[in-house]
């Protein structure tokens, strides 16, 4: 039966089983002698902190489900020892704070609930709705699957949140709560525990608290990760702070007075106070800077809080009237918000005090977002309609998580995404309209170009910044204008990953090279069956029906699915055209169709870079798993492998058209003289070839041996060049092409 809150009172469960669950950072580990829970936060101090902002009826709906959730966690210990129950009851308390939703509420008192007990997801439907069962189902991890690793099973886990927070952004605020909760009452836990949870509250809760615009959460979120991960540092850092606290309390104080008189003086009704920086940006600060503490100039910092925009503008100018600016040290977030909308005016200054001091400038409305970030939708009712507000900047952020998601390959890749969409750093630039683009540091122009459009980057072929031609790998920088130039042959390469560093361009990329490479592997696979069905004397079109039988007897739906493993060098062609008759109804023949190579096969054909063959070339092909088709030059040493393994070698010859530069090694013995490497360089562009490696092999005062990687069409366009080498007799003793 049901209870309604006025009769509520804090419940002592004591614990009559060993049952201890392994809840995220909280459980585990055997707490050691001695140590000491947290202060709980009973259901009685809930309840009353929720009738301050709830109607009654919704309070007794989060009591209710507070006696669900004991019941179902009862038996169940922390690894402080004390009952289960106290830690979704926290986890509300600290969204209650927020002043969050009666149903952000229930979700947080329940959302243990699935995962560690026999509560179900229709009970929490038919008891609290579907909106609480979906919340309590995002923040759940996947406990039912087995993966190969522990970072693979933390992957799929963000996956599956941030895919719930897609739908409902309170997903993250309980988990976030959780989590917080989590570290506050983590010191009954092993040490080496405790750093692991903590690098990973570092590198994504407390990223992911910022990047929403939960500024308070995510500073405390790093500094009690700070404080397990290196705790020496932590304490010497505390310990700096608060000696220089007393001494710049003072100063603090008088710039403060000053700031608020000159502010009223003009008429400004305003707020000033001292605000401390947290111990983990000092030590970031002193980490990306390589600062002494002592250089730090803005360890304090003076906050002024007016009514609107415009009085921001007008404090800003009675701050620069009463002390000096610093040169460059001035920015406006207000004009340009960060990405988790957060608005403010930043400015340093000199002070009568001897030393520099940040001074920031706001709205209140500006500060609320700045200290609650999406949680201000709740607490003070922001306008949805604001493009600029955190929820709408937090939903665009997780659509583009959404169009990552299918692209982004496995679960480690898609959390190597994420990782670097949450760079605190970003840069802005601007579009041919005018439209600001905010991307993560270090951004390049192939950067924007994805962030346009996908398309946009997987046709882009260079770009105009400040109306000037820049390469694709051209790093960004704040207030550059960017135009992307494109064309339709154009197309992603593996080499573009090495100079993109945003999240949905690595994804795109990545998600074009998988789909590009499958529709490779079953093009070749074709080509490579139907060759080997020759062979054995089967030159008619294949049946359905046998094709079906094949599938079944290897336990594949697609048909596709074979000639992708075929092509990709899983399976044999031979071996499967043998398994396609197995009787024997056709007798092989001698008849040798060589697999033509038009130098256009895609990424599933590559060529072996001990013997590099080019066009004209005799050639043999070498099937290598996950590689594809290797093609090696028949006078290859490595081919002597061929008589081992006779079917893992195909006949191939080069097509009578082949496209596409071929690299080759070329080898020369030099006169040491100077400029020879210069001569050899201009000779060979000459000839239309680039040179992609140069290295010198030895050197001793009269010659050199140097080697070149060069690309040519065919070996006409090699014989070209090395004659016109030759010709270099001042300078070239002998040229050759290399082998082996």
């Amino acid at each position: 039966m049901n209870t309604g809150p006025e009769q509520a009172t804090p419940v002592e469960y004591v614990a009559d089983s060993s049952t201890t669950i392994d809840a995220d950072a909280a459980l585990g580990d055997p707490a050691p002698p001695g140590s000491v829970p947290e202060s709980r936060v009973l259901i009685s101090d809930l309840i009353s902190y929720l009738e301050r902002y709830l109607e009654p009826d919704e309070v007794s709906r989060v009591y209710d489900a507070y006696m669900l959730g004991a019941e179902a966690h009862d038996g169940q210990t922390r690894s402080s020892g004390e009952p289960y129950i106290y830690h979704p009851i926290a986890v509300a308390r600290i969204l209650a704070e927020m002043r969050l939703d009666s149903r952000s509420l229930i979700a947080a008192i329940l959302h243990d609930t699935i995962e560690d007990t026999a509560v179900t997801r229709d009970e929490l439907v038919t008891r609290f709705g579907d909106d609480v069962a979906e919340l309590v189902e995002g923040v759940t991890k996947i406990g039912q699957f087995e993966f190969d690793s522990r970072e693979e099973a933390e992957a799929e886990n963000f996956r599956k949140m941030l895919l719930a927070m897609s739908r409902d952004i309170r997903v993250i605020l309980i988990k976030l709560a959780d989590r917080l909760h989590n570290m506050r009452t983590m010191d009954c836990l092993k040490p080496e525990k405790q750093r692991r949870i903590s690098r990973q509250t570092l590198d994504i809760y407390a990223a992911i608290a910022n990047r929403i615009g939960m500024h308070t959460w995510a500073q405390e979120l790093e500094d009690l990760s700070f404080r397990y991960l290196y705790p020496k540092r932590y304490k010497a850092i505390s310990e700096e702070v608060r000696k220089v606290s007393g001494n710049r309390r003072k100063t603090i104080e008088q710039v403060r007075e000053t700031l608020a008189r000159g502010l009223a003086e003009k008429r400004i009704d305003a707020e000033v106070f001292g605000r401390e920086k947290n111990i983990y940006s000092i030590y970031r600060k002193m980490q990306t800077k390589h600062l002494h503490f002592s250089d730090l100039g803005d360890l304090y910092a003076i906050r002024v809080i007016v009514e609107d925009r415009d009085e921001c503008y007008r404090a800003l100018g009675v701050v620069h009237d009463l002390y000096k600016p610093v040169h460059g040290k001035f920015k406006d977030y207000i004009a340009i918000p960060k990405i988790n909308g957060y608005q403010s005016l930043h400015t340093q200054v000199f002070g009568r005090f001897g030393q520099s001091m940040e001074v920031q400038i706001r709205s209140r409305e500006m500060h609320r977002v700045a200290e609650t970030g999406v949680a201000s939708h709740w607490r003070y009712k922001t306008h949805d309609g604001d493009r600029d507000a955190p929820q709408q900047l937090a939903r665009r952020w997780l659509l583009d998580l959404l169009e990552m998601q299918p692209q982004g390959g496995t679960a480690s890749e898609f959390l190597e995404h994420l990782k670097t969409d949450l760079f605190p750093d970003q840069v802005y630039v601007f579009t041919p309209k005018g439209d600001i683009k905010k991307l993560p540091s270090g951004a390049t122009a192939l950067d924007f170009a994805y962030a346009v459009h996908s398309d946009v980057g997987n046709h882009c072929v260079a770009a105009k910044v400040n109306h000037e031609m820049v390469p694709l790998h051209h790093v960004l920088s704040n207030g550059n204008h960017v135009e992307v130039l494109t064309s339709k042959s154009a197309h992603p390469t593996p080499a573009w990953l090495n100079f993109c560093v945003s999240g949905k361009a690595r994804a795109a990329i990545r998600n074009y090279l998988k789909n590009r490479r499958e529709k490779d592997a079953v093009k070749l696979g074709r080509q490579l069956l139907n060759s080997a069905l020759v062979k054995i004397g089967q030159k008619q079109r294949l049946r359905t029906e046998r094709k079906m039988w094949l599938l079944g007897k290897l336990d594949l739906e697609d048909w596709n699915q074979l000639l992708e493993d075929i092509g990709t060098g899983k399976r044999l062609p031979m071996l499967v055209a043998r398994q396609l008759f197995p009787d024997g109804q056709y007798e092989a023949t001698d008849d040798r169709v060589p697999l033509p190579i038009h130098g256009a096969e895609g990424l599933l054909v590559t060529y072996a870079r001990c013997c590099r063959p080019i066009p004209g070339d005799a050639i043999t092909g070498h099937f290598s798993a996950g590689r594809g088709l290797v093609i090696h030059t028949a006078d290859c040493p490595n081919i002597a492998e061929q008589e081992k393994h006779p079917d893992n070698w195909l006949d191939v010859n080069w097509a009578d058209t082949v496209a596409g530069d071929f690299a080759v090694d070329l080898r020369f013995i030099t006169r040491d003289r100077p400029g020879v490497l210069a001569r050899l360089a201009a000779t060979i562009a000459e000839q239309e070839s680039n040179i992609t490696n140069v290295s010198v092999e030895s050197k001793d005062g009269r010659q050199s041996t140097i080697n070149f990687t060069i690309t040519v069409k065919n070996r006409k366009h090699l014989a070209d060049i090395m004659r016109a080498l030759r010709e270099q007799k001042k300078s070239v003793i002998r040229v050759t092409r290399r082998k082996g």
